[in-house]
């Protein structure tokens, strides 16, 4: 009699079809729970204002208005001043904080570095206690002239104590420190063994954290509060945080006698300002997926 021949296994784990199945389901949800609600943000976005007093938020409004963007858009050469400005401070920002973050982590890094617990606590204290806003304030704007400037919107954004600490685990966990010993055998110094050997090692790490100083940087408003009085040093985020202030100025007011009568709208003007926001930076998290990814799976064990 022949053998029967058992069939072969074409799947990559040893997960039952039910149960991967059951994952799937799970992240779906989860995928859905995370897309939906920016969805319902859109949707808010376009919707008429009158719409909104009457009925509150739906999916499927009465009444579709672009009065949100278009209030936004007349704005004209304002708004696109504020949006080069805050391009220009995230990308200068975030190589410049990653400069810093790296340095200071790569001196963590290394066990041979003398003052290496000095300066762990130093990062560490910061985290738990900070200087106050009336002595930043004093320091930023008096002694290191930062008014007015463009490095006012990110110098004081540039070294981030759970960056760097984020940074040193990650650069424990996949440097070999035998790399570190054969470079120093084979004469290279710091700056170079942190240049061609840490660091192409270390992208994926990079990567993550470059994109939290991003984020940081992006979304960052109450620097320009305190430093910037000036139009054309204003970011794209405090722009539109004065422009949501006044839309809710403006319709608290309408009502009293003698006030202008309120002409912006203010729920679906809030939410266009978010999309607004959201969709420039999220073209950026494409360009950091793989290495994200890749960080996620630094230590799995290899087949």
């Amino acid at each position: 009699m022949e053998e029967k021949q058992k069939p072969s296994k074409n799947r990559l784990t040893s997960v039952s079809l039910g149960t991967e199945v059951i994952f799937h389901i799970i992240i779906a949800a989860f995928s859905l729970a995370c897309i939906i609600p920016f969805i319902f943000v859109v949707i808010i976005s376009f919707t008429s204002e009158d719409a909104i007093k009457a009925n509150g938020y739906s999916f499927f409004p009465e009444a579709w208005s672009v009065k949100a963007y278009t209030t936004v858009f007349d704005l004209g050469k304002t708004l696109w001043m504020a949006l080069g400005t805050s391009v220009f401070i995230t990308v200068l920002g975030t190589i410049l904080a990653m400069v810093v973050t790296l340095l200071y982590s790569y001196a963590l890094f290394r066990r041979d570095f003398k003052y290496r617990n000095v300066f762990t606590f130093i990062c560490f204290f910061t985290m738990i206690f900070g200087g106050g806003l009336a002595p930043t304030y004093i320091v930023c704007k008096n002694i290191l002239g930062m008014h007015n400037n463009y490095w006012a919107l990110f110098i004081p954004m540039l070294l981030n104590p759970f960056n760097v600490i984020i940074m040193r685990t990650f650069f424990q966990s996949s440097v070999p420190e035998a790399l570190i010993e054969s470079a120093s055998i084979d004469g290279s110094g710091e700056y170079r063994t942190l240049v061609q050997i840490v660091i192409p090692v270390s992208l994926p790490g990079i990567a993550t954290v470059s994109l939290l100083n991003m984020l940081a940087i992006w979304n960052e408003w109450f620097l320009a509060q305190l430093y910037i009085d000036d139009v054309e040093h204003v970011p794209l985020q405090y722009l539109l945080v004065k422009m949501q202030k006044t839309a809710e100025y403006m319709a608290r007011n309408s009502g009293k006698p003698g006030a202008v009568t309120a002409s912006m709208p203010t729920e679906s003007l809030r939410m266009a300002l978010c999309v607004i926001i959201v969709i420039p930076i999220a073209f950026a998290y494409p360009f950091f997926q793989r290495y994200i990814i890749a960080g996620l799976t630094v230590g799995a064990v290899k087949g």
